[in-house]
């Protein structure tokens, strides 16, 4: 399975389908004080336009009782297209990290006289925030899980056009308040820089695929992967657990198509490396490729081109 993506950001993998229910278990149990205050478990969905983050909150949703969405697109509405971290903050995650009822009206509502409020009750157990910059760094040490959906660029520039023609419920909900039309270059000259900057693929717990091509049920499993270069496994974030022999189906290994996608793994791997394992450790790994023979001392004792191109030159950081 290869898809089109944006250049910076590298394709997962190897994908696997889960039950989205294992998914769902895992996330809900990594609420590190829910003894303390009773707060629920905060997962952030996040990915580029139109990539299938509403339709993964939907189906959480649907698995948890008394769970709740947030979009980001009703914090946003006649603010910012992305300078909201700060409503999303004091307005949300903190009184839900204390266990207390949500009630909040962003101030651009109040200012339009918008109905409604968005709304988060006491013991809810799992709070989703869904949207793009779900995950950002900003509000990173409130949120327990973070999953990125990675989609296709072309089937989502197709979904996109489908949902002008015909909008859903919430879309209409955040027209904006004069009824302008949606200016969709004007938000993609500002969702590109975003992400680039922000990077969230890097951070995420788990990689959703939002167009799968391997077989799966849409209705009780979901594509995902491991993120390239974070979590390691056996690092505190770590949810390999979920892709382990025997409960998933392993996408074929398309090793055959170039190299450069190994090079691009590699890459990420040794920037994530310099946090989270020794340099010996992180060479034993880079070397451990099909047809790489063992590492043995100086960069020049590997004939791999995958280890030569890593380590020329080495980091002075090392």
């Amino acid at each position: 399975m290869v898809l089109q993506l944006a250049p910076e950001e590298p394709e997962a993998g190897p994908w696997r389908v889960e039950l989205l229910s294992t998914v769902v278990n895992a996330v809900t149990r990594r609420r590190p004080d829910r003894g303390s205050s009773g707060r629920p478990a905060v997962l952030a969905i996040d990915g580029r336009s139109n990539n299938g983050k509403s339709t993964l909150a939907a189906r959480i949703v649907g698995l948890v009782p008394g769970s709740v969405v947030i979009h980001t697109d009703d914090i946003a509405w006649e603010h910012s297209r992305f300078g909201w971290a700060d409503l999303l903050m004091d307005g949300i995650l903190v009184p839900a990290h204390r266990g207390q009822a949500v009630s909040y009206r962003p101030p651009r509502w109040d200012e339009h006289g918008r109905q409604g409020s968005i709304d988060v009750p006491a013991g809810c157990p799992l709070l989703i925030i869904e949207g793009d910059g779900a995950g950002r760094r900003e509000v990173a040490h409130l949120i327990d899980t973070v999953i990125w959906v990675q989609a296709d660029e072309m089937v989502a520039a197709q979904r996109s056009a489908a949902r002008a023609a015909d909008p859903p419920a919430a879309d209409l909900a955040n027209q904006a308040f004069d009824r302008a039309p949606f200016d969709e270059d004007g938000w993609m000259a500002e969702e590109i820089p975003f992400n680039t900057a922000q990077r969230t693929w890097e951070r995420a717990d788990i990689i959703v695929c939002g167009t799968p091509e391997i077989p799966y049920d849409a209705s009780t499993q979901i594509v995902i992967a491991r993120p390239q270069a974070h979590p390691l496994p056996g690092s505190a974030t770590d949810l390999g657990h979920l892709t382990s022999a025997g409960q998933v189906t392993t996408a074929p290994d398309n090793r055959g198509r170039s190299q450069d996608q190994d090079l691009l793994a590699l890459r990420s791997l040794q920037s994530a490396g310099a946090r989270y394992l020794s340099k010996p450790v992180i060479r034993s790994l880079l070397c451990r490729v099909p047809g790489a023979p063992p590492r043995a001392g100086a960069p020049s004792a590997c004939s791999s081109r995958l280890c030569s191109w890593s380590f020329r030159p080495p980091s002075p950081a090392w």
